[in-house]
């Protein structure tokens, strides 16, 4: 196991070199510039098409609303607590602000994303509308590119078991333990058993289930954070002063702390960043190519709201939770760190809302990328295969939770990087049509009050 985990670090420390850190902010970077910042500047009406989204005639699946619930379901997870802790703990608070840069650009990526997945997308045997990288790579880029689209299929496949299910599920039984004693099994058998209740339904009662848990989940989740917050009001520019500082400059070690260089802070907030948002990584699009719309923009607009919510909004709030708190010099890490630094200001009631909130974000997350994987194997075998697909998914929940937390998050981390890149290179290559459409679309959009 010890020669394993050393190999495994030995490509993670390759795949996250600055190689795809360039990459990855490089791409969003192209893609805003391309763009002339329009998923920034066009937040407010992608707001307004996310609530008109609730309801939709057009061709798909599921309402625009609920394929970004999907979407966000499966992003909203361990990233945002156990996730945004440990990139504080490993690259100092300065991990924050790239925690941040890689949200603004990746609002980019993952409005290209989806505009792509909805204008390239087709329709499956069953008559289901399949779309993502696999498929924007081989219908946009032609017979000659399927390799491309296949390694994707098979890397996101297997990523899919560790950052979408056994990542969360040992997160849960983790924090599931600590808060309410409850052995580590016993959480994985019930996390199994309302996952397979769920995926009995398919992407319609996973979209259902997302589109209630998580508006519910992450309101209740930021109220307590900003009630911390406001308790520790008189920290918060010390917090962000330090966050913007320390992005640049290396932090010392103190207290429980190990200190870190600027170049941790930039790895550990891009990784964790791109492993809370997805932003670049191909999943989001998988679901956002199955919502009832016509038109890639507005649901490009809808899809580009993920990143924001996710780490610009919560993200943030745990991070500044963490640092106003003083427990990031703890020396704890991962969603244990979370706990300490709402159980700080909140006492005997923070830990356990970390926990609650902990469990329905992981439990979310599994039945979105359940989706993710299903729309993967299909690419690859066909919809023969979404069945035992779906029986090994559920077993490997228990397996998850029972399972040593630090060679899965190395794993899923590395995975993670293996998946971005055909999807970014894709992305590179097929922007002309993101620009032509967009520009397109908005001059349509600028006709319209004249007719």
């Amino acid at each position: 196991m010890e020669a394993l985990s050393e190999f495994i670090k030995l490509i993670n420390g390759w795949v996250w070199g600055p190689p795809m850190l360039v990459l990855i902010l490089g791409v969003g970077l192209f893609l805003s510039l391309g763009l002339k910042l329009m998923p920034v500047l066009k937040l407010r009406a992608g707001f307004r098409l996310m609530w008109q989204g609730r309801k939709s005639t057009d061709e798909g699946e599921i309402p625009p609303f609920q394929a970004l619930m999907t979407a966000l379901s499966a992003t909203v997870g361990t990233g945002n607590i156990a996730g945004v802790a440990t990139a504080v703990f490993l690259g100092g608070p300065g991990a924050l602000f790239w925690m941040w840069l890689t949200a603004l650009v990746g609002m980019a990526t993952k409005y290209s994303e989806a505009v792509l997945a909805v204008n390239f997308r087709e329709v499956d045997e069953r008559g289901d509308h399949v779309g993502g990288p696999m498929y924007y790579i081989r219908n946009g880029l032609g017979r000659h590119w399927s390799w491309l689209a296949v390694l994707f299929a098979i890397f996101a496949s297997i990523a899919g078991f560790g950052i979408g299910n056994t990542v969360q599920a040992n997160s849960v039984a983790d924090v599931v333990q600590t808060n309410f004693g409850l052995p580590h099994w016993v959480t994985g058998l019930v996390l199994a058993i309302l996952v397979g209740l769920v995926l009995i339904g398919g992407i319609k009662r996973i979209g259902q289930v997302a589109s209630s848990l998580v508006p519910l989940m992450a309101i209740a989740y930021l109220v307590s954070g900003l009630i911390v917050l406001a308790l520790n009001a008189t920290e918060i520019p010390h917090a962000i002063v330090m966050v913007v500082k320390h992005a640049f400059t290396p932090v010392a070690a103190q207290g429980g702390f190990a200190g870190a260089a600027v170049w941790a802070a930039i790895r550990f907030g891009v990784a964790r960043g791109i492993f809370s948002n997805e932003a670049g990584l191909g999943s989001a699009p998988i679901a956002h190519a199955a919502a009832q719309t016509n038109n890639p923009i507005k649901q490009g607009m809808v899809a580009m709201l993920g990143t924001f919510i996710d780490t610009i909004i919560i993200c943030t709030i745990t991070g500044l939770v963490i640092i106003t708190s003083g427990a990031w010099t703890s020396g704890e890490s991962g969603a244990a760190l979370t706990s300490m630094a709402f159980a700080n200001v909140l006492p005997g009631v923070g830990n356990y809302m970390v926990a609650i909130a902990l469990a329905v974000f992981a439990f979310t997350t599994i039945l979105g990328w359940s989706f993710y994987g299903e729309r993967c194997i299909e690419f690859l075998f066909g919809v023969k295969a979404i069945w035992p697909y779906r029986v090994l998914w559920i077993i490997a929940i228990p397996v998850g939770a029972t399972s040593n937390l630090g060679i899965i998050w190395l794993i899923a981390d590395t995975l993670n990087a293996m998946m971005a890149i055909p999807n970014l290179i894709a992305l590179a290559l097929l922007s002309p049509i993101v620009f032509r459409l967009t520009r397109e679309h908005f001059a349509r959009e600028a006709i319209k009050p004249q007719s």
